[in-house]
C-alpha cells in the first residue's frame, strides 16, 4: 500500500503545473492577490497564500505578468494581469494542456484496475 506521504508528494507534483495555468487563466484582467485566490477557490482549486504570492512575484519577474498599485478604494493593493508575453504563454500552455488531456483520457480509461 502506498503511504500517505508518497501520495501527497505525487499529488503536489501534479498540482504544481496546474496552478500556474490556473493563475494565468484568471489574470486576463486586473486582479489583486486575495481576489485571485478566492476566484480559484470558488472554481475548485484552493491555493495557499504562501504558494500564490511567491508565484505572482516570480511570474512578474519572468515578464509573464505586469502589476500596478491601486489605492483608490482604501487599502493599497497590488493588481496583476497578463502581459502581452504572458498572454502568448497562456495560449501556448493551454494548447499543451488540452493536448495532454486528450492523450491522457484514453490512457486512463484503458488502464487495468488491479
Amino acid at each position: 500500500m502506498v503511504s500517505a506521504d508518497v501520495y501527497e508528494k505525487l499529488e503536489q507534483e501534479l498540482r504544481r503545473g496546474v496552478v500556474v495555468l490556473a493563475v494565468l487563466s484568471q489574470l486576463r484582467s486586473l486582479r489583486y492577490g486575495y481576489e485571485l485566490r478566492q476566484a480559484l477557490v470558488e472554481r475548485g482549486l484552493p491555493i495557499e497564500e504562501g504558494t500564490l504570492y511567491p508565484l505572482l512575484r516570480r511570474l512578474e519577474a519572468q515578464g509573464v505578468l505586469s502589476s500596478e498599485w491601486q489605492t483608490a478604494e482604501g487599502k493599497p493593493r497590488r493588481y496583476y494581469r497578463l502581459s502581452a508575453e504572458g498572454l502568448r504563454l497562456y495560449e501556448r500552455l493551454t494548447s499543451t494542456w488540452r493536448g495532454l488531456n486528450e492523450a491522457m483520457e484514453p490512457l486512463l480509461e484503458s488502464g487495468a484496475a488491479p
